[in-house]
């Protein structure tokens, strides 16, 4: 299996899996893509009982040629060791479930990438001479996620970007409370200037030689790929269980988590309609429905983790699928916004029973705004973070504390260290030297 940038720029782009994870993205600045994506029957699943059973028939091709090819096993069970149920919703006397992403260590869906990159990336790099640099800029869960996993892992460091006053005090704390081995930046500005200044130090030749740069967002293959394995464990259950293939309604942000729907029933598994939950960040619902693709400033919503301005994923989109007409046929998105959401949220704890993040309560309004004949079909919602790291805009809303899960009670005990730095390669650069000095690698 090779891997290839979106800017086809040339055989030197075409990496193996251990180079792709290491790199992040490529010298020419595009996104890798495996050159042929592997197609699946649904017979190849029959001895799926588990959600590591599918996420080893599923990621096996992706592994041919990697180093890595042999320790599979050991790394799904490190990314896959915490429960991601399907719940049935008492809504609307229909046909509609809960994908419950929230469950690992830092109470979001990033926990399920976060694990696989750093399962992988630790391995990759136990015997290299100097430390492996992870950079990942975040609008809220990522940073957690990503610290967490690596944290304390040897040979390794991490380098948390996030937005300055834009992300909820409980977010922050799980951005920032790691050991000497992240190193968290709150930059003056959006995520958008985050992703930019991730951007341009992994393009940027001499200081990537120094800190041998890979990045943990998105934009690296490999978030998208033990993605991928929850909507096809999903959507497979869901088949045997029904006959039916149940639509999923995301919400989205960089698109990633919707783009591993995509590559999933890319593949053969059995999904049926993907729509995408936005908030007021509405670049791709305009662009669908006809916008040019320009990529505007975000705009702060009580969705934090999905104000992004500028996705990056949609290009891998754009160079698997086409443009907007082509994109129509294959996916929706509907725009969310802060009074509706509020709303969402109030109602969810009403009809469901219990509080739904900010983030997942685009995906219920969405829901509940199906066309008719849509509401027909079968429905799985992403719920994509817990409640409880957004306490201080959804308990006002529905008047009662939210529990706060037990790993993250851990979190929030523990002490924070940040550094605030302008957005830029200036002063990113300036950060590094001062904290993992290049003479001391």
């Amino acid at each position: 299996m090779k891997y290839s940038s979106t800017r086809n720029t040339g055989d030197s782009n075409r990496l193996t899996l251990d180079e792709a994870l290491l790199r992040g993205i490529a010298e020419d600045g595009g996104l890798f893509l495996p050159d042929v994506l592997p197609t699946f029957s649904l017979d190849e699943f029959s001895n799926s009982k588990s959600i590591r059973d599918t996420a080893r028939t599923l990621l096996t091709p992706f592994f041919s040629g990697s180093s890595l090819a042999g320790m599979i096993d050991e790394i799904i069970a490190a990314t896959f060791g915490f429960p991601i149920p399907v719940s049935k919703l008492d809504v609307d006397d229909a046909d509609a479930w809960m994908l419950e992403l929230y469950h690992g260590p830092t109470a979001a869906f990033k926990d399920v990438g976060a694990g696989f990159l750093a399962a992988c990336l630790s391995r990759l790099n136990s015997a290299a001479e100097s430390p492996l640099t992870i950079l990942v800029a975040t609008s809220g869960d990522t940073g957690g996620a990503v610290a967490a996993a690596f944290d304390g892992k040897p040979n390794i460091r991490v380098v948390v970007l996030f937005p300055d006053g834009r992300v909820s005090e409980r977010q922050q704390k799980q951005l920032t409370c790691w050991g000497d081995n992240i190193l968290s930046l709150a930059i003056k500005g959006s995520f958008d200037d985050c992703q930019s200044t991730v951007k341009a130090a992994l393009a940027e030749p001499a200081l990537r030689d120094n800190y041998r740069f890979s990045s943990a967002n998105s934009i690296n293959i490999g978030r998208l790929l033990p993605q991928s394995t929850y909507y096809a464990h999903a959507s497979l259950m869901h088949f045997r269980a029904t006959g039916r293939k149940p639509g999923f309604i995301i919400p989205v942000g960089n698109l990633g988590n919707s783009l591993a729907c995509i590559l999933a029933r890319d593949m053969g598994l059995p999904i049926g309609d993907i729509v995408l939950a936005s908030n007021a960040n509405r670049l791709i619902p305009d662009y669908l429905r006809g916008a040019d693709w320009i990529p505007r400033a975000s705009i702060q919503t009580l969705a934090s983790a999905m104000d992004v301005g500028n996705p990056s994923n949609m290009e891998r989109l754009r160079h698997m699928h086409g443009d907007a007409d082509d994109l129509n046929k294959i996916i929706s998105a509907v725009t969310v916004s802060d009074a509706q959401i509020e709303q969402q949220i109030v109602q969810d704890q009403q009809q469901l029973g219990f509080a739904t993040c900010p983030h997942t309560a685009t995906a219920t309004y969405a829901y509940h705004h199906l066309q008719p004949e849509q509401k027909k079909n079968d429905w799985i919602l992403v719920a994509t973070a817990h409640p409880a790291k957004f306490d201080s805009i959804v308990e006002p809303l529905i008047g009662e504390a939210v529990p706060v899960p037990e790993e993250l009670n851990r979190i929030l005990s523990r002490p924070s260290r940040f550094t605030v730095i302008e957005p830029g390669l200036d002063a990113l650069s300036a950060a590094l030297l001062e904290n993992f000095p290049v003479d001391a690698r």
